[in-house]
């Protein structure tokens, strides 16, 4: 089986031409399915751009959500679309829904977006995310910030933040414990990266200030704890986020990948031959 996977494609910040060429580019890659890795668009354009890909591409289309998927909305308001997209689109799958797909015999599909969980590297910096402004639950206002003129990040966000990581780790420990049953093998498509090690940048790893938002630990340590007591199945992790490419061997059986990305140039990531 031939699976296309793409992260970060950012389709509010290209012409319609340029969706059309990188439906091109994934039709003539004669895969079985496609897998997108979260960033697809911004909660505004996020459906249309989904159906114009699902429809150009008419094979089986799984994705998970990134943080500039919820842009200029809520949390809650995107999730709860994109459930009624994948129930109103017969290719379209949202995979936090659909739990574990078995993609062949021995392989199985899990997918959660994930988050930066404030938990890697230093919290307490003067970084500030977009994210913060742009998504209803995340947003920051100057009552809210910490009164250390050092720091602005707030007890209350980190709170937040940690939430949204135990969620998807949650959700992946239910899940690829329950895809391991069955299969051999397990593709895991995630936004986030979540492993300090795999937090790729500019050729390197992403320093202590940037790690807390850009790696969710918490997803991170599910992974490393359920691999670990399945020494003979493997887990292969494809996230994004960073916009930087990097490979790393956690464990003999984890092995997590990161994609690279640039803002205006979406395009296909790799494309992955499973059995």
């Amino acid at each position: 089986m031939r699976l296309i996977w793409m992260t970060d494609i950012h389709l509010n910040f290209v012409s319609p031409k340029d969706v059309n060429d990188l439906v091109k580019s994934i039709v003539a890659e004669t895969a079985d399915a496609v897998l997108i890795g979260g960033d697809i668009a911004e909660a505004d354009s996020l459906d249309d751009r989904l159906i114009e890909l699902s429809n150009g591409i008419q094979i089986p289309l799984y994705f998970v959500l990134g943080n500039h998927d919820y842009y200029r909305s809520s949390i809650t308001q995107v999730r709860n679309a994109m459930l009624r997209l994948s129930q109103r689109v017969p290719n379209l799958t949202w995979l936090p829904q659909a739990g574990v797909v078995q993609l062949t015999k021995d392989t199985a599909l899990i997918g959660h977006g994930g988050w930066g969980d404030g938990r890697a590297g230093e919290y307490r910096s003067s970084i500030l995310l977009n994210d913060f402004f742009l998504i209803d639950e995340l947003q920051v206002t100057h009552g809210s910030l910490d009164p250390d003129p050092e720091t602005v990040l707030c007890d209350s966000l980190q709170v937040t933040l940690q939430k949204l990581g135990d969620e998807a780790a949650e959700h992946f420990r239910v899940h690829l414990t329950s895809a391991l049953e069955t299969s051999r093998h397990v593709v895991l498509l995630t936004h986030v990266p979540p492993f300090i090690e795999t937090c790729w940048h500019n050729g390197g790893i992403s320093d202590d200030y940037w790690a807390p938002h850009f790696t969710c630990q918490a997803v991170g340590a599910v992974l490393r704890e359920i691999m670990s007591s399945h020494e003979q199945q493997q887990l292969t992790v494809l996230c994004g986020h960073t916009h930087s490419s990097g490979l790393v061997q956690i464990l003999p059986n984890l092995k997590v990948v990161t994609g690279e990305a640039v803002y205006g140039e979406p395009c296909v990531q790799d494309v992955l031959d499973i059995t």
